[in-house]
């Protein structure tokens, strides 16, 4: 097979949670032992972070990977899903896995795959650290998929472990409550690794996260009573300049509220790796601040499309991450004259909690991404009558955007988001903001 041959493989013989959803969910790590010992257990060859969490994940994954990078280590990125292309997920140093590795490591396992029914994310996990064991990366920073104690990256032994926030999300799977979130999130946990803890605002859950650590002996940091982050203050565009104890100013190029806590994660995550001798230059946590993006391929947070009038897209798909964004949107309702929402989620999310928090005032573009979760946009639409957000219906995201773009002003702004996917194929018009 060639490479278009094994994506179509991959997505017509393992199940992708992210195309078909909850029937691809795998409990357990069996399989993915059993894969990871038929491949030599390349997880064994080099040192890993892992960060599990409902929102913030991603974020903090590439600033930590964009600031080893630019401490002179060779670093591998696991994330997912990806928005445009399937080798956006496994990076070394900010470059995308090579096609002819994802054909070959497949091509080698295909009758375990097909014996074992191996999940799509199961196989993904296994060609990542396949792939950080042949190019003899230093560290890999890996990000859970869904959850954690179940999640396929959970056999890995990492050197810190990372939970980033706790909302409801994969209530279907998780639990209904935060704390049976927290509690599946903290399975990341490992004996007398330390674990970092990011947004808390619930008793009951840091409590889960302590009675976690006590029980593997755990070191428990929690970041945000840490003073490694003295002071940080918003820019007119949402972005952020930081100052910080141990590195001086810092420009942040990631925007949103969310990202304050996410930086002190970050920073409480440096000083742990600085006193187990990681040695991380100040140049380089300036410099991965400032050019994140660039630097691992990041995309898909409040990232701007294109000017006049204002695009901007987003991968806020559920209700923590639309609380933050509801403040950017504030922000730019300010700015502009009118504010255009083009919006799709997925059929297996809280719809009306995100629902609940989108502003009135607002002109909706109803649409669904080309995934089997979506919910079509009429029921959509039609969810949103509650709420008293009018707005039409579109089939496709490009219609959508075709027709915002037409009503619009120069002096207006556009928002694209709801879902990863929708996202995506946002990001698919504009093939020049593509990492």
């Amino acid at each position: 097979m060639n490479y278009e041959e094994t994506l179509a493989y991959l997505y017509e013989r393992t199940p992708a949670f992210h195309k078909v959803g909850p029937i691809a969910y795998k409990p357990g790590l069996e399989r993915s032992i059993a894969l990871d010992d038929i491949s030599g257990n390349p997880h064994k060859r080099f040192k890993s972070i892992h960060i599990a969490g409902t929102n913030g994940k991603g974020s903090v994954a590439h600033l930590l990977a964009a600031i080893l990078e630019a401490s002179g280590y060779r670093v591998g990125l696991y994330t997912s899903p990806h928005l445009v292309d399937f080798r956006e997920r496994i990076r070394i140093s900010g470059r995308p896995i090579t096609r002819q590795y994802v054909v070959d490591f497949v091509g080698k396992n295909i009758k375990f795959i097909e014996r074992e029914k191996i999940s799509f994310f199961e196989l993904t996990s296994a060609i990542a650290f396949d792939y950080f064991r042949h190019k003899k990366v230093n560290y890999a920073i890996i990000e859970t998929g869904m959850g954690g104690k179940f999640d396929s990256t959970n056999i890995i032994k990492p050197i810190a472990s990372i939970i980033t926030s706790i909302s409801i999300d994969h209530t279907q799977f998780l639990g209904k409550t935060l704390s049976d979130i927290a509690y599946e999130k903290a399975g990341i946990m490992k004996r007398s690794v330390p674990v970092i803890i990011g947004e808390t605002h619930d008793e009951g859950v840091n409590q889960i996260f302590r009675s976690k650590a006590f029980e593997v002996s755990a070191p428990i940091i929690f970041s945000t009573q840490k003073d490694t982050l003295l002071d940080a203050e918003v820019q007119t565009d949402g972005s952020w300049i930081y100052e910080t104890l141990h590195y001086g100013m810092l420009t942040g190029e990631l925007k949103g509220p969310a990202q304050k806590i996410n930086t002190q994660t970050v920073l409480s995550t440096l000083k742990l790796l600085a006193n187990t001798g990681v040695q991380v230059r100040i140049t380089g946590v300036r410099k991965a601040f400032k050019h994140v993006s660039l630097m691992t391929g990041l995309m898909g947070r409040w990232q701007q499309l294109q000017s006049n009038p204002k695009v901007v897209c987003d991968i806020a798909h559920n209700p923590g991450a639309w609380e933050m964004n509801k403040r950017l949107l504030f922000f730019e309702a300010g700015r502009h004259n009118r504010t255009h929402i083009i919006i799709g989620m997925s059929n297996d999310k809280d719809i009306d909690s995100m629902l609940s928090v989108m502003p009135a005032n607002a002109k909706y573009y109803y649409t669904q991404a080309d995934n089997g979760r979506a919910i079509p946009a009429v029921e959509l639409a039609m969810k949103a009558q509650k709420f008293d957000l009018g707005g039409q219906v579109f089939p496709t995201v490009e219609a959508a955007l075709n027709e915002a773009l037409e009503n619009a002003s120069p002096n207006d702004f556009i928002l694209i988001s709801g879902s990863v996917f929708v996202a995506g194929e946002a990001l698919q018009l504009y093939p020049d903001k593509q990492m």
